[in-house]
This record gives structure tokens, C-alpha cells and sequence, in this order.
């Protein structure tokens, strides 16, 4: 009897439910930056099957379509407009889509970011440095400060940033953009402790190793896929959409409580700075 129980929590621990029987965000609308594909898409779906009305976004047009045809299909609530964080205009227009189709603006999810480069810190360009900066830290921040008109209408208002288990151990071969994820781990705390008197929420997750194309090469080699287990605890590597029910909870009420902080979601990674 012992052996079955066991075996049944073995297999939930690796298997994420696709039934979703929240309304944690009924009413409540949310803009995905990225969401096109990986933890971006596994939010933006798992927010609107939670009753979210959520905009989808992303530097390709077709890709766009193509999320928000396949969503709707599955019966969620969404649109789409193409936006590369990194230009104003297009961060503009983002905003004023999610206004003129759902009247509003309740959740940000800073989702996109970059890293054009392998290499150590100290090998990086100054190009490529900039660039994984104006992505991944500065466009954050401009996405935030740039909604804040409509997030201080929300009654129930709450920004998740998606840092990086990196942003606590550096990958070796991913020094700068480890960097920059160090830097929204900060940015989440000042912005949070600044915009709490307003109501606004500021809290971050701080994803391990998950199946997606950016990983892949961490999953798909054997060699380096048998190397991150070994750093992992549960000996398995994530699924997107066990990041996208962490952001469901910290946009929904279940975390009207929580501001400033980040969950690490790593499946028990090392995360200590």
C-alpha cells in the first residue's frame, strides 16, 4: 500500500493538471509581455483560464495571431497587438489596446527578455551588454512606469516581474544576462516598498530550469541535461506551466498580502545571493 501511495505522488509531482476550476481573476484584466511561447504563454493561458481578460503580445505579427487564435479556441478571453518592449511606440500602443478592448488594466507581466550572447561576464560586448540591459532590466522598468496611470485606477492592482534562478547563482555562460536578472530581483524590492502606499502590488518569480526553447539546449544535450539535474532536487526539470500557476496566485487576492518578494520556483535550486 505504502508503494502505491508513493508512486501516486511521484506521478502528481511531475504532471501539471490542465483543469482549472479557479476564478481567482474573473473580471480582472492583464497584459503578458512575450507571450507567444513558453513561461509567457503558460501565464497569459493560465491567467485567462482563471478569468482574466489578457493581452497577448509580441515582436512577430504572425506569432500574435496565431496565440490569440489558438486561446480563443479554447474558449479564454483574449486579444493581441505586436510589441518589442524595447520601442516606446510599441510600448505605447500595447497599453492603449488593453484600454480600448478591456477598458482597462489590472495585472503587468514583464515577461520578455533577452540574451543574444554566450559567453562569461568579462568576455561579453559592450553591444550585447546594452542590449540584454534595455531589454531585460530597462524595458521592465519602463512597463512599469508606464502603467502606473492604469494600475492606480485597479482596485486590486499587481505587477509580477519574471526574474531567474540566475539572478541568484550565475551561469557561468550566461554572466550578463545573469546579471540582469539580479537587477529585477532589486528592482522588485524598491518599486514594491515605492508603490505600496498606492496599492500596487510588486512581487517577482525567479524560474529554475523549465522545458522551453530558451533552455533547450540545458534539456535536449544529455550531457548537460544529466549536469542540471544533478543541481536540482527534485530531479526533474520544470514545466511552464508551473510557472504561470505561480503568477496566477500572485495576481490574484490569494496574495493581496504579499508585495516585494520573489518565489523561486526551481524545483529546490540553490537561491541565495
Amino acid at each position: 500500500m505504502l508503494h502505491t501511495i508513493k508512486q501516486g505522488v511521484r506521478k502528481f509531482s511531475t504532471n501539471v493538471t490542465s483543469l482549472i476550476n479557479c476564478n481567482r481573476l474573473e473580471g480582472k484584466v492583464a497584459i503578458v509581455t512575450a507571450s507567444t511561447d513558453g513561461i509567457g504563454l503558460s501565464i497569459a493561458r493560465r491567467l485567462a483560464q482563471e478569468g482574466a481578460k489578457v493581452m497577448i503580445s509580441s515582436r512577430k505579427e504572425l506569432n500574435v495571431k496565431n496565440t490569440v487564435e489558438k486561446l480563443q479556441s479554447e474558449g479564454l478571453e483574449v486579444a493581441g497587438t505586436i510589441c518589442h518592449v524595447g520601442k516606446t511606440e510599441d510600448r505605447k500602443k500595447l497599453f492603449e489596446k488593453t484600454v480600448a478592448d478591456f477598458g482597462g488594466l489590472d495585472i503587468l507581466v514583464s515577461n520578455a527578455a533577452v540574451n543574444p550572447s554566450v559567453g562569461t561576464v568579462l568576455d561579453t560586448t559592450e553591444e550585447v551588454w546594452d542590449k540584454i540591459f534595455d531589454i531585460n532590466v530597462k524595458s521592465t522598468y519602463l512597463l512599469m512606469k508606464e502603467s502606473l496611470p492604469l494600475l492606480k485606477q485597479s482596485k486590486s492592482p499587481s505587477i509580477i516581474i519574471i526574474s531567474s534562478i540566475a539572478g541568484y547563482q550565475p551561469f557561468n555562460l550566461l554572466g550578463v544576462y545573469s546579471i540582469s536578472k539580479t537587477a529585477l530581483l532589486a528592482l522588485c524590492k524598491a518599486t514594491a516598498e515605492e508603490l505600496a502606499p498606492d496599492g500596487i502590488r510588486v512581487n517577482c518569480i525567479a524560474p529554475g530550469l523549465i522545458k522551453t526553447k530558451f533552455s533547450r539546449a540545458m534539456h535536449e544535450m544529455e550531457e548537460a541535461h544529466e549536469v542540471a539535474i544533478s543541481q536540482i532536487s527534485m530531479r526533474r526539470i520544470g514545466q511552464p506551466d508551473e510557472i504561470g500557476g505561480t503568477a496566477a496566485f500572485l495576481a490574484s487576492d490569494d496574495a493581496s498580502y504579499v508585495t516585494g518578494e520573489v518565489i523561486v520556483v526551481s524545483g529546490g535550486m540553490k537561491s541565495r545571493l
